[in-house]
């Protein structure tokens, strides 16, 4: 009889993490090593235990995010499959995933496939990724209406930039950002940029490098 699967999850999130701890004790093939609460507690782990497949969320509070948890893991420890997980729609993390090596990536709320498929799958030697990034409404229109510029422009806007720090940053005039906003406006029928901000931060559309990286750092629209 072969041997069972050994799995790692992680998520500071406890709905999220009792949900996979539930999901891998409900399969006979996997057994469940750790149920953790921060990428550096799943780092620590799996350098001092065996493991075969990490669970792991993109976005952490408190340390290190998934992102680089997985490429820290990926260069210590190549032989074992990670699948990233998330409730954000930030598409370009799917790109970064690939480019460390993780095998599988999975919306939490708008995958169609089940999580015990993903993980059967990459466990087999596929590398699972979704067809297409989620496609939601933000205001009158939908992320696919939003051009990669705009999008670039919007996810620093989340983060809360100036204008002018945006501008900076993207290496263009302040008008050409405020033609940006502008016309994201119109699109969605927002009335101003905060209202656009804030709705796409809700959303999880997008995620300045920042806010991913940050931890615990105080939101720049709530204080909190």
């Amino acid at each position: 009889m072969n041997n069972p699967i050994r799995v790692v999850v992680a998520d500071d999130q406890n709905i999220s993490r009792a949900f996979f701890e539930m999901y891998v004790r409900a399969n006979p093939g996997y057994r469940l090593l750790a149920a953790l609460r921060t990428a550096r507690e799943a780092v620590e782990y799996v350098n001092a235990h065996e493991a075969d497949l990490l669970i792991l969320d993109v976005m952490m509070r408190d340390g290190i995010d998934g992102l680089t948890a997985a490429a820290e893991i990926k260069r210590r420890h190549p032989e074992i499959r990670i699948i990233l997980t998330t409730s954000a729609l930030e598409s370009t993390w799917e790109d970064r995933a690939r480019a460390i090596g993780v095998e599988g990536f999975w919306y939490k709320e708008y995958e169609v496939h089940s999580l015990i498929e993903i993980m059967n799958r990459v466990m087999n030697g596929e590398t699972v990724y979704p067809s297409a990034p989620p496609d939601p409404n933000l205001g009158n229109t939908k992320r696919s209406d939003l051009t990669d510029r705009e999008l670039e422009v919007l996810r620093e806007l989340t983060g809360g930039l100036t204008n002018e720090e945006i501008a900076d940053k993207l290496n263009v005039t302040v008008f050409t950002i405020k033609r940006h906003i502008q016309n994201m406006l119109q699109k969605t029928g927002y009335k101003n940029r905060l209202d656009l901000a804030i709705n796409a931060k809700t959303l999880g559309l997008v995620v300045s490098e920042e806010e991913r990286t940050r931890g615990n750092a105080a939101d720049p629209y709530t204080g909190k």
